[in-house]
């Protein structure tokens, strides 16, 4: 891998566009099959990046946690609450049409726009669940780092407590600490599922941040024993197999409700889907030249803006729909795509390419005119 670990980047890319289009109604065979890994990927290609240097510097740490997560999730949840009525008034909300199971979304009264607002500030929750449906990843990955970092230090007090002379270069800290480390948060949650518990001052009861944090120190343990994995086409078809296999017979995912079955089908697929994702990436990027590679790596490092507005990136696709099928026009508040014929037609594939390419596209633009700009000065 190159200096700018361009690899990791295409793989968050991959995840990104499994992302918007497991929300844009896909088939359920391919929505079932990515569910398993995509989001664990995200998880993993943070813990990739995860230094042994933040256990003796927890501020720089934590501090830099706050600024990549909590503040963009803050600035974007505040914005889209300011003009959450707004969206009501020029029709892209509705209160007749919402969710597939029924639900729908309502303006905010002055009491209940101040609740949102001290529920983001304090728990990171209150956005926006008909646009930003996404934004539980920002909380999740900040709790599971975070929390990743103190069961380490944990693990290696205990540890040097009985080892006192262990080197930073020694084998406890490149497979056990982390290894051990990666199990706790695992236990847990598995704990959390069994006897049906809740972490009460989290959003949605803890289990994504517990299998985040998991997954994260998959993807720290990875980046120790990378040099020994070399991808080959059989190492891929491996894990593609056992993907399809869980994705068929024991489907699994993040869901914050999952049961104790699901929590135990959900580790084998998720880090065989990360490695097949990362075997891709691999062979992508060694075309250093080409278009696709370079697309990747540029959404991949910018994955942010798609995570913010892809969503209302489909209302563009949802006019389409509309207009195809002679549709309800406040059938455009659907969330998170129009479900009509959903079942029987390909519109989840421009509503893939618009929710990827319409938020990229504009981060380009605007990245490159503030560039020219900056250039002139």
């Amino acid at each position: 891998m190159n200096k700018r670990n361009t690899t990791i980047s295409i793989c968050k890319a991959i995840a990104i566009i499994l992302m918007v289009m497991g929300h844009a109604d896909c088939p359920s065979v391919l929505s079932n099959f990515l569910y398993e890994f995509h989001m664990p990927l995200f998880f993993m290609a943070a813990g990739y990046f995860f230094s042994l240097r933040y256990l003796d510097d927890e501020a720089t740490f934590v501090k830099k946690r706050l600024r990549g997560l909590y503040l963009p999730f803050l600035k974007w949840s505040v914005i889209f609450l300011v003009i959450h009525n707004l969206w009501f008034r020029i029709g892209v909300l509705n209160e007749q049409y919402g969710n597939w199971t029924g639900g729908v979304t309502h303006p905010y009264n002055w009491h209940q726009a101040c609740q949102r607002l001290w529920n983001m500030v304090s728990a990171m929750g209150g956005y926006d669940e008909f646009l930003l449906g996404a934004f539980w990843f920002f909380r999740g990955l900040l709790v599971a780092s975070i929390l990743y970092l103190v069961v380490f230090k944990l693990v290696r007090r205990l540890w040097l407590r009985y080892r006192p002379l262990t080197a930073p270069d020694d084998m406890a800290y490149r497979l056990w600490m982390p290894l051990l480390a990666c199990l706790v948060p695992m236990l847990l949650a598995g704990w959390k599922c069994a006897e049906g518990l809740k972490v009460i001052t989290l959003v949605q009861g803890g289990y994504r941040e517990l299998m985040g944090c998991f997954f994260f120190g998959c993807g720290f343990l990875f980046r120790q024993w990378q040099h020994l994995y070399r991808p080959r086409w059989w190492t891929t078809a491996a894990c593609f197999a056992i993907v399809c296999l869980f994705s068929v017979s024991l489907t699994a995912n993040m869901n914050w409700r999952s049961s104790f079955e699901q929590f135990l089908s959900l580790p084998l697929p998720a880090i065989c889907g990360c490695l097949m994702t990362y075997d891709v990436a691999t062979r992508i990027d060694r075309h250093e030249h080409s278009r696709l590679r370079r697309f990747l790596v540029y959404l991949g490092d910018n994955t942010l803006c798609v995570f913010v507005f892809h969503i209302i990136s489909y209302k563009v696709v949802s006019v389409m729909k509309i207009l195809y099928y002679d549709l309800d026009w406040r059938q455009i508040g659907c969330h998170m795509v129009i479900h009509d014929h959903a079942a029987d037609d390909f519109f989840w594939v421009p509503y893939t390419i618009v929710g990827v390419g319409l938020p990229i596209a504009c981060q380009y633009l605007i990245s490159h005119f503030i560039s020219l700009n900056r250039s002139r000065v």
